[in-house]
């Protein structure tokens, strides 16, 4: 019986990183398609909302982290985080990727730029209590890794369901439709209605899915209140972890790649290829490259070191990325696809060893100050997304700006315009591997006989702690 509570336990919590996915995928996928097309933004309205909302997210971020250390309710300190946050972040959705009151000019501009913000806050209210829910199961180790690998499984499907999902769905709900001077062909094109429309069932799905992760967990292992937040202390703490800085400028590097890719394929797929349909198959070769990536690091580890298999995935999504470019500019969209599966192979392998960078950073910080911060240094991890998403759109927008684009020409743009988009889709990302892999290989020390020193040094600090409380 207890087991079968366990395994229901395991896989409740890992529903809700499907919802949490979904709009998770919605805002960094689909959110600029929507801010130029439909509501015909500029790009350099954009191009200053962005860096203007990391600024807050700074502050945001660790306070959040640290206001969940020093939550006591019957609930517990995690789950009524989570439940709340998913409600708010449901409707700021729903509101982000609609216009209720038809405005325009400078009051689209606010409107605009309160709910970009408010998705950020709301997003950050569910997300970091989620993923620092995990010590609260149990204290085995094995188990703990267990359930993170299962809560990452289901935030993988959350993010093949909205990227495979979405485009298929706002076809269907649109009712707008353009001609294609070349083929003379009229094709549907996605519209205010279908993203409404799929915002909102991306929205009840976070509720139901948040709903299900509160219910069918519980938090067995207490934690101690931690200290009040302190912005001052905060900053001191980040500062003070030369590592931590290095991880997120590597890590920030390497994910915007990968964003870069998800949030251009809209662009790609409506006016370079097309046809918004066949983005669809493009994103389901992610979710199966996704999928064998999750292999792919465990394999490599019982082989090699950590900083090998990082390397070496990395190695994997660059090359999968050249394959992709050859194709794409040759017109081999099936050959491209089976490229972007190589590539999303190594991306997935990098995404979970930049999770397991981050507890030895937590450990190198304990060494060098003499305390764990593990509230801060994890809550710079969904920090360091945004950050990389805020590159991505300084990318995006930059390169849409320069090459003319027009958002109601669809597949009729200039030729500058289709080549700024492919290069963004699968040049530009490659690149930014490289560069990420570089920074990681020269400045990040975390690794070999200094880390093993770091490991016993902690060990060590553990047992003297428990030696006193047994006292």
């Amino acid at each position: 019986m207890n087991a079968l509570k366990f395994i229901k336990g395991k896989l409740g919590y890992g529903v809700g990183a499907v919802g949490l996915d979904l709009s998770y995928g919605m805002f960094y996928s689909f959110l600029a398609k929507y801010l130029t097309d439909v509501l015909g933004m500029k790009s350099s309205f954009l191009l200053v909302l962005t860096p203007i909302a990391r600024i807050w997210d700074g502050v945001n971020d660790p306070m959040m982290g640290t206001i969940v250390d020093n939550t006591h309710t019957k609930m517990g300190k995690y789950r009524p985080w989570i439940l709340t946050g998913a409600i708010l972040n449901a409707i700021v959705l729903v509101f982000l990727f609609t216009n209720p009151f038809h405005l325009s000019g400078v009051g689209i501009a606010i409107y605009v730029a309160a709910t970009y913000i408010l998705w950020g806050m709301t997003n950050t209210l569910a997300d970091i209590p989620y993923w620092s829910m995990v010590p609260s199961f149990t204290s085995d180790p094995k188990e703990r890794n267990l359930i993170s690998t299962v809560a990452r499984a289901f935030s993988g499907l959350g993010q093949g369901i909205v990227s495979i999902g979405a485009p298929l769905l706002m076809t269907a709900f649109s009712i707008t439709t353009v001609v294609d001077n070349e083929t003379g062909e009229a094709v549907k094109v996605h519209d205010a209605r279908s993203f409404m429309v799929t915002a909102l069932v991306c929205a009840a799905c976070l509720i139901l899915f948040a709903g299900i992760c509160v219910g069918t967990t519980k938090e067995r292992i207490t934690t101690a209140a931690g200290e009040k937040f302190s912005l001052k202390r905060s900053l001191s703490i980040i500062k003070s972890n030369d590592q931590l800085l290095v991880f997120m400028l590597f890590a920030m590097i390497s994910n915007a790649g990968w964003y870069l890719t998800s949030g251009v394929a809209t662009y790609y797929f409506d006016v370079v290829v097309g046809d918004p349909n066949k983005q669809s198959t493009f994103s389901t070769s992610s979710a199966v490259g996704s999928v064998v990536g999750m292999l792919l690091l465990p394999i490599l580890t019982k082989y090699m070191s950590k900083r090998r298999a990082y390397q070496v995935s990395l190695g994997v999504a660059a090359l999968g990325y050249a394959g992709m470019a050859v194709c794409s500019f040759a017109g081999q969209l099936m050959l491209m696809n089976l490229f972007y599966i190589i590539g999303a192979i190594g991306i997935s392998s990098m995404f979970i060893a930049q999770t397991i960078f981050l507890a030895d950073i937590v450990d190198y910080g304990e060494v060098k100050m003499g305390f764990r911060a593990e509230s801060i240094t994890f809550s710079m991890k969904g920090f360091l997304q945004k950050m990389a998403y805020t590159l991505q759109t300084i990318i995006l927008f930059a390169t849409l700006g320069l090459t003319g684009y027009d958002s109601e020409l669809h597949m009729n743009n200039s030729g500058a315009a289709k080549t700024g988009i492919t290069l963004m889709l699968c040049v530009i990302p490659p690149v930014l591997f490289i560069v990420s892999l570089i920074i990681f290989s020269t400045k990040f020390k975390l690794h070999g006989p200094y880390m093993d020193e770091i490991t016993k040094t902690v060990i060590a600090n553990k047992e003297k702690r428990e030696a006193l409380e047994a006292q």
